[in-house]
């Protein structure tokens, strides 16, 4: 593992390369994103803030940050220590099973090492941007859009160290010398005071929308969502249902008709989508500028049925929760040896092969080759493993049931139709029937629920389950204990950075 004090200076001195390779390419590569940088009149930092773009979704060597953000390091974090997903289906990775889904946290474990790293790097990316604006005093209003943007980012990059590892150190300036990063760790309040102060920011000086050809680029509203998320984990209900309700009443945000088709190619950046991670594939270009979400998850299979390395199924658990008619199910779960259900719900006419390597497998990454050539990459072959698939991070039913949890948990509360309409939302866009308020308790119960239905296989479980204190009774039959609400320190912080200290419940 690179150490922490010279992967954050290798980055750091690579970010105007950064710039200028997707500067000069279109923005992200992708429809509709057809006007490079060089084609129109922006800011001073435009070209470091599309630099981050690039980034975050780029999974080439050092000091590029993807593989910390969607690769199996993202998925085993995120996924498999919830109770809806499990690494099963590579039987030479054992050892991955018993670290994350029976909670056998190790600070050696490469994955981790290669979370925080990734994530600290980028953190610097975002640094060097708000130091060249710091330093060049740039005010003008392209500026500070692109000020926003390397903020909303470097937010996004501390939500998930701090959710995973608790105190963590803040950096948030420049690194110039090695020495510069022997910081010491700060209270997890610290760190969401700078997450709100970043938010708070972008909120403030990001668009509303952009033009067509920028589709994809940060809003306020991708603002106003992540601020709402941090400030639930914080408890701080009441600010974070005024953003809901900002983003409910004022924002351009509906459900897509058919849940579905969210996650397929043609869902991208439909209308409900609030801020997804860019991907692109085209025949040449390496692994420069795709996403592995897709690849480490997709069907563990041979020949056409190779569509991935499978570790993220399932469970048999999340199979059983839900209710009959859901819709949601047959958009969620591909079954070993069993249709997959046709093109209403995702799938394209054909029966899986029986792999008895996993019984269940998730379909919001299952792509076929034929899609991948309808998306105009070329030569079907390893790269068609969902490569080419944008992350979905923030969606609109995200919005309405965090303001329905945020409006059932202030104080006081009895009674409020909107929780019902927010929650019925979502449910019959599913197929289901409406639920009525009876109590808070059991309405919370219900919005529990929806929540896990709804992002089932998306990297939400495992912190909602914590946050609500429910951790410890739903996944304490799998080894979890309080202590494993935070993950240890890495080995190769802790070597790299003498002021660190592991976090107290660890030896």
């Amino acid at each position: 593992m690179i150490k922490i004090k010279k992967i954050l200076i290798m980055a750091l001195v690579a970010l105007p390369a950064i710039a200028f390779l997707t500067g000069c390419k279109k923005f992200l590569d992708r429809e509709p994103l057809t006007v490079s940088v060089d084609d129109i009149k922006v800011g001073a930092l435009e070209g470091y803030a599309t630099g981050l773009y690039g980034a975050i979704r780029n999974s080439a060597a050092e000091p590029y940050c993807g593989d910390g953000f969607q690769n199996i390091p993202w998925v085993a974090m995120n996924g498999f220590r919830s109770d809806d997903a499990e690494q099963v289906a590579d039987p030479g990775a054992s050892a991955w099973h018993q670290t994350y889904d029976n909670f056998q946290y190790t600070k050696d474990d490469w994955g981790a090492g290669l979370y925080w790293d990734k994530h600290y790097i980028f953190i610097g990316l975002c640094n060097e941007v708000l130091d060249v604006a710091e330093k060049g005093n740039y005010t003008d209003p392209a500026s500070l859009i692109n000020i926003a943007e390397a903020r909303f980012f470097r937010a996004y990059a501390y939500f998930d160290l701090v959710r995973t590892f608790g105190d963590v150190p803040k950096i948030d300036f420049k690194i110039n010398t090695p020495t510069d990063a022997y910081v010491a760790k700060s209270p997890s309040a610290e760190i969401y005071a700078l997450i709100d102060a970043d938010l708070t920011y972008a909120e403030q000086y990001l668009p509303t929308a952009w033009e067509a050809k920028f589709k994809g680029r940060l809003t306020t509203y991708a603002a106003k969502a992540l601020h709402a998320k941090s400030l639930l984990y914080q408890g701080q209900y009441g600010p974070a249902l005024n953003l809901c309700k900002n983003i409910i009443d004022f924002g351009p945000y509906s459900l897509a008709t058919d849940y579905w088709k969210i996650f397929k190619r043609e869902g991208e950046l439909n209308e409900e989508s609030i801020f997804e991670i860019q991907a692109s594939k085209t025949a040449g270009d390496g692994n420069i500028y795709w996403s592995r979400l897709g690849q480490c998850q997709g069907i563990r299979g041979s020949g056409n049925w190779d569509l991935g390395w499978g570790w993220n199924t399932p469970t048999a658990s999340l199979v059983a929760a839900y209710e009959s008619g859901d819709a949601r199910k047959d958009a969620t779960i591909l079954f070993s040896g069993q249709s997959d259900g046709g093109t209403n719900t995702g799938g394209y006419g054909l029966t899986l092969p029986n792999l008895t390597n996993a019984l269940y497998w998730n379909k919001k990454v299952y792509n076929q080759f034929s899609d991948y050539l309808a998306a105009g990459q070329g030569t079907p072959n390893n790269e068609a493993q969902n490569t080419w698939i944008n992350q979905r991070v923030i969606r609109f039913a995200d919005v309405l049931l965090m303001a329905a949890e945020a409006a059932n948990e202030l104080p006081g509360n009895t009674y409020n139709s909107d929780i019902e309409d927010w929650v019925n939302l979502v449910r019959n866009r599913a197929g289901l029937p409406d639920v009525t308020f009876v109590d808070k308790a059991t309405m919370k119960d219900i919005i529990k629920h929806e929540r896990r239905m709804e992002f089932a296989m998306e990297y939400e479980r495992f912190f909602d389950l914590v946050r609500w204190g429910d951790a410890v009774s739903v996944l304490g039959g799998n080894g979890y204990q309080n202590k494993h609400r935070y993950y240890p320190i890495p080995s190769s912080a802790l070597n790299a950075n003498p002021n660190l200290v592991q976090n107290p419940e660890w030896p």
